[in-house]
């Protein structure tokens, strides 16, 4: 055996062994049975995997948050009737409900043929792969992608841009895209761009680094806005939780309303996520009672 035939005898075996870290080609989907999936990134092209078990949480559980339930919700069903809809953006303040309402709504249409993608923002710049794995499939499709931001020079920010509207290739009847994030504009925003601003005939006119933060945002045709609960609230939403987790009757505010306060000032927030985590802690510390 020749040098060469040596190294090429060490590189297969040096092939074998990465080949075994690599994580495996996701397979197929039966979107028959599956009604979300993830996209899996890999170095070998990625792909879609199925999620077995969905967080089973029901539009009616969401409270304090009608207006922002109702549209999303008259949105989602035009789209399941085949009528113009728009892609959502849910913004504003953290655990109010925002990825806990899309959760919801594939909840409630999955019998009627709705499926949830969701999508990790570092990997948006595969939304051409993802969107041709379904663009030929009956069924209607919300791409997720949850608590999204970017930095100005982040290649999926350009590529989550053209997928919405700016790409010479129309986009799919059977998909919207369904974003969460703190962020209204998507990018950070700072004091120094509002020197930018100008007068023109008397309108005021942003400087180009806020046109462009605010042309994504803008692709969204549905801004619903999330805001912070107050203390009455954050506790009418404890009590649902409560009374959905404990088996009736329900106790009186009296006994946990305290607790819960508590609860909320050690975490700095008053949210429908801290009020299920303390009806969490709530009920199941006084089960070992």
């Amino acid at each position: 055996m020749n040098d060469l035939e040596r190294i090429a005898d060490r590189l297969d075996s040096l092939l074998d062994r990465v080949e075994l870290l690599l994580p495996p080609t996701p397979a197929g989907i039966d979107w028959e049975r599956s009604h979300a999936a993830r996209w899996i990134h890999g170095a070998n092209g990625g792909g879609l995997e199925p999620v077995p078990n969905t967080h089973p949480i029901r539009l009616d559980a969401l409270q304090h948050i009608g207006r922002q339930r109702d549209a999303a919700d008259l949105n989602t069903r035009q789209f399941l009737a085949g009528l113009p809809a728009n892609n959502v953006l849910l913004s504003g303040a953290r655990g109010t409900g925002k990825s806990s309402l899309v959760k919801a709504l594939l909840n409630e249409y999955a019998a009627e043929g709705l499926r949830l993608i969701e999508v990790e923002p570092q990997y948006l710049v595969e939304l051409p792969r993802i969107i041709a794995a379904v663009a030929q499939r009956p069924e209607r499709f919300i791409l997720f992608c949850d608590d999204l931001s970017f930095e100005a020079d982040d290649p999926s920010y350009k590529a989550l841009k053209a997928a919405l509207d700016g790409s010479i290739a129309a986009p799919p009847d059977n998909l919207l895209i369904y974003a969460t994030s703190n962020r209204r504009h998507l990018l950070p925003e700072y004091f120094s761009e509002n020197e930018q601003v100008r007068m023109v005939d008397g309108e005021i006119h942003p400087g180009e680094a806020v046109e462009e933060k605010i042309s994504l945002s803008e692709r969204f045709g549905l801004w619903l806005s999330f805001q912070p609960f107050d203390q009455q609230r954050y506790l009418d939403i404890c009590a649902a939780w409560i009374g959905e987790l404990q088996a009736p009757p329900a106790p009186p505010m009296s006994d946990w309303r305290a607790d819960a306060l508590r609860f909320a000032l050690e975490r700095g927030s008053r949210s429908g996520r801290v009020a299920w985590q303390f009806a969490r802690h709530w009920v199941g510390s006084r089960g070992l009672v």
